[in-house]
């Protein structure tokens, strides 16, 4: 009990630093030297023009009220806290009504978008109803706050966050974009992690993946519904979706099939787990052009929770 005041009293002192104006201005100056002897060098050798540099880092401040920041350079101690919703509560995060909330949505957009989803499926293999739900756990939609300035965010990330070479790279990927023109730095919103639009790329994952397939000549992940979900599947796709397969299917695991067999190193025909006995909880057979490729066993919650055959697609999602 004794600890509590004097952590709380240099917890005050250091909020009454921080929102003190000649602090500030010391901080700045030390951002602002990062990005020139930093940032600025390693963009123009990856093709950022002086111009864009000029405009888009112009009166570029860090933004200090975001979390998990630790020091300049990424010095000094992690926050103990996982500030992600799954991770921070993940009972929230996977809650029934949360997932309920948002089929009726799901089915409207899948309707709405009946015909263009018939092409992203012809092109890219990958289900809609994958799509949809990457789609809705992401951004809801798109209809979730996305409040930050992608570039500022980043920028802080990579001169005082946790991962800030990891984040210098998403930085100078995020200069590079808005060189090209797809969005206005006004229109470049992200998560306080950098995670951007409604499919929540990080900016190298856009260069690679985000895709213009309303045919408007940009690659609009931000309010593009179209470009979002061809985006999407565009980004599985090229992490290996197996087209024609799906990820899985719930079972029912036979006592005598041990399981230490569990994993993606235990593969083998779905067909050889028949044979063992196991069953599809829906009381339908695999189907025909899935018994003969190989699954493994997933377990989720142990051996007394649910148990899946999952194809390799599982890992692609995961």
């Amino acid at each position: 009990m004794n600890r509590v005041v004097p952590v709380l009293l240099s917890a005050l002192l250091l909020a009454i630093a921080i929102s003190n104006p000649a602090y500030a201005g010391k901080y700045d100056a030390q951002f602002r030297q990062f990005l020139n002897s930093e940032i600025i060098p390693a963009a123009r050798k990856a093709g950022v023009s002086k111009a864009t540099l000029d405009r888009e880092l112009a009166g570029l401040t860090p933004d200090t009220s975001l979390p998990g920041l630790v020091g300049p350079g990424g010095k000094g101690a992690p926050p103990k806290v996982n500030f992600q919703a799954e991770f921070r509560s993940p009972s929230r995060y996977f809650r029934d009504s949360q997932f309920n909330a948002l089929v009726p949505g799901g089915r409207s957009l899948m309707k709405k978008h009946a015909a263009t989803l018939d092409r992203i499926e012809a092109r890219y293999g990958v289900p809609r109803r994958i799509i949809l739900a990457i789609w809705a756990r992401e951004s809801g939609y798109g209809n979730a706050k996305i409040p930050h300035d992608a570039l500022r965010v980043l920028a802080t990330q990579a001169f005082m966050g946790q991962r800030a070479k990891f984040f210098q790279g998403e930085l100078i990927a995020a200069l590079q974009i808005l060189q090209k023109g797809d969005v206005s730095r006004r229109a470049m919103k992200s998560s306080w992690g950098g995670a951007m639009g409604q499919p929540q790329f990080l900016p190298s994952s856009y260069l690679k993946y985000a895709v213009d397939f309303d045919g408007d000549g940009k690659r609009n992940i931000w309010t593009s519904q179209v470009d979002t979900m061809a985006s999407i599947a565009n980004y599985l796709a090229k992490h290996g979706w197996a087209k024609g397969r799906d990820w899985g299917y719930e079972i029912h695991l036979p006592n005598t099939v041990s399981c230490t067999r569990e994993g993606p190193d235990n593969r083998q025909k779905i067909s050889s787990f028949v044979n063992e006995g196991v069953k599809r909880v829906s009381g339908r057979p695999f189907p025909d052009h899935e018994i003969n490729k190989p699954g493994n066993i997933l377990l989720p919650a142990g051996r007394y929770g649910p148990a899946f055959i999952a194809t390799e697609n599982f890992y692609v999602l995961k």
